[in-house]
């Protein structure tokens, strides 16, 4: 007998026992797997733990025998990050999906790892409620993977990140103990570090079980102003709206090629959202317009279904229609450069408050290229999918700071073993 087979005999006899034969899949050709790992291995088995302390022995068996473990949920956002390396088993959230607890009057929300977040956006409209994020893919993407990947979206614009609406978490240790962090109401702060630690941190200090957010009671009125034109235009705009009193839920630059393929018009755009009561709705989305007037933008209003089709659409145009050779980059720039970055690239979007977006292309050599104009105005560039063969070649991370020891050095107190994830996080933590 093979020492393969030995080894999935070893799975089998001792993940079957703690999930059950039907709640594993062995030989699984799944693509979204193929796009997290290095080509020249694939795990023996993907394990579906149907409950949390299923999913404890799971780890806690992989720590004794030191199997590398690649958490997963739908999959949905396992092409991000850098290449897994020599994963032995896959264990996947997806089966851990109960909304455990909704205390509407409180604002807060707990459910497990593996719960999609539209189910969660459906529930909580029932009540009025909304969960303030806008992930990629929202029709796949579980809590834990928006949280490991630290997912927001633009209404971070409004609502800050997803570390900043994290009550609370638990989670499984790399040694396969539950432990947790933070609470179930917002006034609690306990634990909040260790919650941002884990936020972004792709798995590998940890695997999420359940999680506790604040909520947001949904507005009455929205609207949605478009502005486009002349590079100099549109950054005037956008320095005039930053240093303004609007409040917008969303506020984005596209880039020329974006804003033809969404058939909004020509040019650089603005694109900006305002949900409040409707008089401050209606005043606000003048006052953009005016903006835009006096620079010579030409403006385009939506509302209603229009306003959702076109906020559904534009992560569609960035993500979804991505061709297998694409290369999606999730970069960080100064607000005031904003502009000039989108200028320069072939397609995307970058919030004009925080300077974070999303530039999508098709050569590596256009994305060396903007890594550097990024880091020339003191920002970032990290790619988020692309073929394996580009990941192989490039660092993803693309990181020049001076805490990558630290990080190696957090890493090793929460994983000592390296179990999870092993090669996906910066410097190939």
């Amino acid at each position: 007998m093979s020492s393969e087979q030995d080894t999935l005999n070893v799975y089998h006899s001792n993940l079957a026992s703690i999930v059950g034969e039907e709640n594993l899949i062995y030989d699984s050709d799944s693509k979204e797997i193929r796009k997290a790992i290095s080509p020249e291995n694939f795990p023996g088995c993907i394990v579906y733990p149907q409950t949390q302390s299923q999913l404890a022995e799971v780890i806690s068996e992989a720590h004794r025998n030191k199997w590398h473990v690649l958490p997963s949920g739908n999959g949905s956002k396992l092409k991000w990050g850098g290449l897994a390396k020599d994963v032995d088993i896959v264990v996947s959230t997806q089966r851990l999906n109960k909304i455990i607890n909704h205390a509407v009057g409180d604002l807060t929300l707990t459910v497990e790892a593996g719960v999609k977040f539209t189910d969660i956006q459906s529930t909580l409209a029932k009540h009025n409620q909304l969960l303030a994020l806008n992930p990629t893919e929202p029709e796949l993407a579980t809590i834990g993977g928006i949280i490991a990947t630290g997912d927001t979206g633009s209404l971070r614009q409004r609502y800050g990140s997803v570390r900043d609406q994290l009550l609370g978490v638990t989670f499984v240790r790399a040694d396969g103990e539950i432990a947790r962090a933070g609470g179930k109401v917002v006034k609690n702060v306990a634990g909040y570090d260790l919650m941002k630690l884990f936020t972004g941190s792709y798995g590998t200090l940890s695997i999420i079980t359940e999680a506790t957010f604040r909520l947001y009671p949904m507005q009455s009125a929205s609207k949605t102003a478009v502005l486009m034109g002349s590079f100099e235009a549109l950054s005037q705009a956008a320095d005039t709206i930053r240093g303004s009193a609007l409040t917008p839920i969303q506020a984005d630059l596209l880039s020329s090629e974006l804003v033809s393929s969404m058939e909004l018009g020509k040019g650089l755009g603005l694109i900006i959202r305002f949900e409040s009561i409707p008089e401050s709705v209606e005043e606000q989305s003048n006052q953009v317009l005016q903006i835009g007037e006096k620079l010579g933008l030409t403006s385009t209003v939506f509302s209603s279904k229009e306003e959702e089709s076109l906020w559904h659409r534009l992560p569609e145009q960035i993500h979804l229609s991505e061709s297998e050779s694409a290369i999606t980059c999730k970069i960080g720039v100064l607000p005031n450069a904003a502009v000039e970055i989108l200028n320069q690239a072939d397609f995307g979007l970058i919030n004009i408050s925080t300077g974070l977006g999303i530039l999508r292309f098709d050569s590596v050599d256009k994305v060396l290229e903007m890594r550097n104009l990024c880091e020339q105005k003191s920002g970032f560039l990290t790619i988020l999918s692309a073929p394996i063969d580009i990941k192989q070649k490039v660092d993803v991370w693309g990181y020049s700071g001076n805490a990558l020891e630290l990080m190696r050095g957090i890493k090793k107190q929460f994983d000592s073993e390296n179990i999870l994830s092993p090669g996906r996080f910066v410097g190939g933590i």
